[in-house]
C-alpha cells in the first residue's frame, strides 16, 4: 500500500514542503532515501520504541520510504511524526483520508511523546501558501504556528492523541492567537524607561534622531557616563512592529530554536510571537561565524536575531577586527548571505548598530577630572582597532560627557519614553507616507537616488556641506548619511510643527546639526 504524508524543512528562514511517501509490501525490512541525515534516519529507532511502548504493533512489512524532493537534503529529528503516521497508515492502523490535508512535524520521545521542533512559524507559513488545510505538531509549538491566519492549528502531546484525532476517535480544537491584541498589548518593554537617564541631553537628543531615521550610532565617552544604560532604552522609544516585521523576525527566531515554547502545563501568549523590537547585545569574545550566522549546518547570526531592532555593541573597540569587518556588508546591504558548497541562504539583517566605547585605554582621554594615563601612541592604536569602513557606515557619532551631580541629584525624572516614543512615531509615519510602495521604510535605507530626490540642501546649506566635505575631508558616502540625517531632523521639526508645509529642502540649521554629528570623522580623532 502506498501512503503520502507532508511535512516540511527549514531554508534559511522559509520553509520546503517534503512529501514522504511511504510503500508497504509483503516482507520485513525498512529503507528509506530522499537525503536524510543521520538524526531523520535515527528516527526509525525513536518510532519502534515508541510504538511498542504505546501498545502498537506494527505489522511485518518492507517498508520503502521516499523524501521529496530528492535532492534537498532533510535533517533534523522533526519528521519523526510524519514517518510514523505514514508507516501506521500503510499498515492501515490510521485512516488516510486527512493527511492530505495537513502538515505534520514533531520529534518522537522513546515513550511516544511529542517534543517541540525548530522553524514552525515558516512551517506554518508554507502550509497556508500551499493550499494545505493545517499543522498537526507538538503541543510546545502550538502558538507559535498560530499566529498564522487561515489555517487550522492541532497541538497535540502524544503519538496516541494523533492517531486518535486522525481516525476520528478524539476531537480537537484549533490552537487560536490574537495577533492584533499581542501587537497592541506587549509592543515595548515596560521595565525600562527613558525617564532614569538623568542630564545628557545632547546625546538623548542623538539617540531620539537615530531611532527617528533608523541611523546607526555611536557613542564614545568615559566609564560610567551612562553609554549602556542608554543604548538598553532605545527600544522603549522605537516605532511599534508592525504584523510583517513581527512575522518575519519571528521566523528567524523560529528557526534558530530561540522562541520560548508553550507548554503542556501552562500557556503564555507572549511566547507566540516576537512583538517588541530585538535587542541583542553580544559580548565582545563573539566569533564572526556567531556574529553574521553560518556554520556547518547554517544558521542566523546576531545580526540577523537584531533584524527589525538593536543590535548594541558595547566596548566596541574589544572585538576582534574580523569580526567588526564582517559587519561592513550587513550595514550595507540590509541582508547577509551564507554560501556553502551546495546550498547558499539568505537572513534579513536591517538593524540599528549602537556601538559604545571608551576614548582610550584607561577611559578618561579628555576628562578634566580624571587625568588619562595612556600615551598618544596607545591611544592611537586603541581607536585605530575600528576601521574608517566602519566608521563611515555609522551616520551618527557623538561624545559622551560624565553625568555632573547636580544631574543625578535632580529630583525630577527625565523625558519619559512615551513622549519620546511619540515624536518618533510622528518622525516614522511621514517616511512611511514618503516611500509608500517601496521597500524603504526609514530614512537610513534610503538609496543614492532617493537622497538626491529628497533631501536638496538649499544655498547655504550647500555652501557649509561642502565647506565639511573640505575640512573633514569626508567621503561620499559620509556625504549621502548627512543628508539622510538632516533629512530625519528636518521629519521630526515636521512632525512637531504640522502647520508646516512638507518640503524635501534642507536648510542650514538642519544640515550643520548632522554634520555636527560626523566629528569623529577628524584624521587625529583618536590622538
Amino acid at each position: 500500500m502506498l501512503i503520502n504524508t507532508y511535512s516540511a524543512t527549514s531554508v534559511g528562514i522559509d520553509a520546503v514542503i517534503v512529501t514522504v511517501e511511504v510503500h508497504a509490501t509483503p516482507g520485513y525490512d525498512f529503507t528509506m532515501v530522499g537525503l536524510p541525515d543521520t538524526a531523520v534516519k535515527e528516527g526509525h529507532e525513536r518510532i519502534q520504541s515508541a510504538l511498542q511502548v504505546s501498545g502498537i504493533r506494527l505489522p511485518q512489512h518492507q517498508y520503502t520510504i521516499n523524501m521529496s524532493p530528492a535532492d534537498l537534503k532533510k535533517e533534523g529529528a522533526a519528521f519523526d511524526l510524519t514517518l510514523a503516521i505514514g508507516q501506521l497508515a500503510a499498515a492501515e492502523l490510521v485512516q488516510s483520508r486527512l493527511l492530505k490535508d495537513f502538515l505534520i512535524l514533531g520529534e518522537l520521545s522513546l515513550d511516544g511523546h511529542l517534543r517541540p521542533v525548530h522553524g514552525c512559524l515558516p512551517i506554518a507559513l508554507a502550509a497556508k501558501n500551499n493550499g494545505f488545510r493545517g499543522v498537526i505538531l507538538p503541543i510546545e509549538n502550538a502558538n507559535e504556528a498560530a499566529v498564522v491566519d487561515g489555517i487550522e492549528v492541532y497541538g497535540f502531546d502524544h503519538l496516541m492523541d494523533v492517531i486518535a484525532f486522525l481516525n476520528s476517535e478524539q476531537p480537537a480544537e484549533p490552537v487560536q492567537i490574537d495577533v492584533n491584541e499581542l501587537l497592541s498589548t506587549y509592543a515595548f518593554p515596560t521595565d525600562i524607561d527613558f525617564a532614569e537617564v538623568r542630564g545628557q541631553q545632547e546625546v538623548r537628543r542623538a539617540i531620539e534622531i537615530a531611532a527617528a531615521g533608523g541611523h546607526n550610532i555611536i557613542m564614545i565617552g568615559p566609564p560610567g557616563a551612562g553609554k549602556s544604560m542608554m543604548a538598553k532604552r532605545i527600544p522603549t522609544i522605537l516605532p511599534p512592529m508592525t504584523l510583517s516585521e513581527a512575522l518575519e523576525t519571528t521566523k528567524i527566531y523560529s528557526v534558530s530554536g530561540k522562541l520560548r515554547k508553550k507548554s503542556s502545563q501552562s500557556s503564555n501568549p507572549q511566547d507566540a510571537l516576537v512583538v517588541q523590537r530585538p535587542f541583542r547585545s553580544p559580548h565582545h569574545t563573539i566569533t564572526e561565524v556567531t556574529l553574521v550566522g553560518g556554520g556547518n549546518n547554517p544558521h542566523p547570526g546576531e545580526v540577523s536575531l537584531a533584524h527589525n531592532g538593536v543590535l548594541f555593541l558595547d566596548e566596541l573597540a574589544e572585538f576582534k577586527r574580523t569580526a567588526l569587518e564582517v559587519l561592513r556588508q550587513p550595514l550595507e546591504d540590509g541582508h547577509i548571505t551564507v554560501a556553502r558548497n551546495k546550498l547558499s541562504v539568505d537572513y534579513p539583517a536591517h538593524f540599528m548598530l549602537v556601538a559604545a566605547m571608551n576614548p582610550c585605554p584607561c577611559g578618561h582621554y579628555g576628562d578634566l577630572k580624571h587625568p588619562c594615563t595612556c600615551t598618544p601612541a596607545q591611544r592611537h592604536r586603541y581607536m585605530s582597532r575600528i576601521s574608517g569602513p566602519l566608521l563611515d557606515r555609522i551616520d551618527i557619532q557623538c561624545h559622551i560627557e560624565a553625568v555632573e551631580y547636580d544631574d543625578l541629584r535632580r529630583k525630577a525624572d527625565g523625558e519619559p519614553s512615551a513622549a519620546i516614543r511619540e515624536r518618533v512615531v510622528k518622525a516614522r509615519a511621514i517616511q512611511t507616507e514618503r516611500f509608500r510602495g517601496t521597500n524603504i521604510h526609514c530614512n537610513a535605507q534610503m538609496t543614492p537616488k532617493m537622497v538626491r530626490q529628497f533631501c536638496q540642501p538649499d544655498e547655504q546649506a550647500e555652501q557649509h556641506l561642502r565647506m565639511a566635505m573640505d575640512i573633514y575631508g569626508l567621503s561620499a558616502r559620509a556625504y549621502d548619511r548627512i543628508l539622510k540625517v538632516a533629512r530625519t531632523i528636518a521629519d521630526l521639526e515636521t512632525a512637531a510643527h504640522p502647520e508646516i508645509p512638507m518640503s524635501n529642502t534642507l536648510t542650514s540649521s538642519q544640515l550643520l546639526q548632522a554634520i555636527q554629528f560626523r566629528q569623529l570623522d577628524r584624521a587625529d580623532w583618536g590622538e
